[in-house]
């Protein structure tokens, strides 16, 4: 008499199975692999929802910045009149959905008659999403995020920030400077701010031979607003031309 085969069922959901609490019964392996494993199925969920909804934005230029940029300021104004001026080129904005310079954006964006794109990341401190976007994703994992970043986006608009920021700018030099992605502006606004980590840069990493002086072309600082769009136009007719994209002009 034959075996029986195996039957797999999905394991329960650690977060409701008492089971799974390491305060009801000691802890085992047997508690680590039902949580993993749903921990692989809400990762799964996340990228399935962020490439359904954003496949429809296209083409789109995401724009990073401080959460602590206050509002009227100089750069809050600034990241308003450069994605109102990108969205009446056709191009949706992405923020991560929070205030600052993100909010500045998606009002921006929404004054120009574009898509205002809101990718917000649950935190224990976070305050809500602001009021000016119409297309908003809430995300538990900030790789699966920053993945939806990059691969809608033709180009990166870096205001003044803190660690996220630097995260996402250096992240995506990386690409391109690995190749990973081509003909994309990393484009970099407040030419005060960044100032002093462009000279570090140059003076310890560039001495240091840590990266060459064409890396230095891999990113543009400007506080022109004309030139962000040049820029986002040029590196997005290459695109064009190179993977056969349309063109939303």
């Amino acid at each position: 008499m034959s075996r029986p085969g195996r039957v797999f069922t999905l394991p329960d959901d650690p977060e409701t199975d008492p089971r799974a609490d390491p305060k009801t019964h000691g802890r085992s392996m047997k508690d680590v692999i039902p949580k993993d494993t749903w921990t692989v199925f809400k990762i799964m969920g996340e990228f399935v929802e962020g490439f359904e909804t954003l496949r429809k934005v296209e083409p789109a230029v995401s724009i990073f910045g401080g959460t602590r940029v206050r509002k009227g300021s100089r750069h809050y104004r600034l990241a308003v009149q450069v994605s109102q001026a990108l969205a009446r080129e056709g191009f949706s904005i992405i923020t991560g959905g929070g205030p600052g310079i993100m909010e500045a954006a998606n009002l921006g964006a929404r004054r120009g008659g574009g898509r205002s794109v809101g990718l917000n990341i649950r935190l224990p401190f976070q305050t809500e999403p602001n009021r000016h976007i119409d297309t908003l994703l809430n995300f538990n994992y900030f790789f699966a995020r920053k993945v939806m970043f990059i691969k809608y986006a033709c180009a990166y608009v870096v205001f003044p920030g803190g660690y996220g920021t630097l995260d996402e700018a250096f992240e995506a030099l990386t690409l391109v400077q690995t190749h990973k992605i081509d003909n994309f502006p990393v484009i970099m606004i407040g030419r005060d701010y960044w100032k002093g980590m462009l000279r570090w840069v140059r003076k310890v990493m560039l001495a240091g031979g840590m990266i060459e002086t064409k890396d230095l072309r891999l990113f543009t600082v400007t506080d022109d607003p004309r030139e962000v769009c040049r820029l986002v136009r040029e590196g997005y007719r290459k695109r064009v031309a190179t993977n056969g994209e349309a063109d939303p002009r």
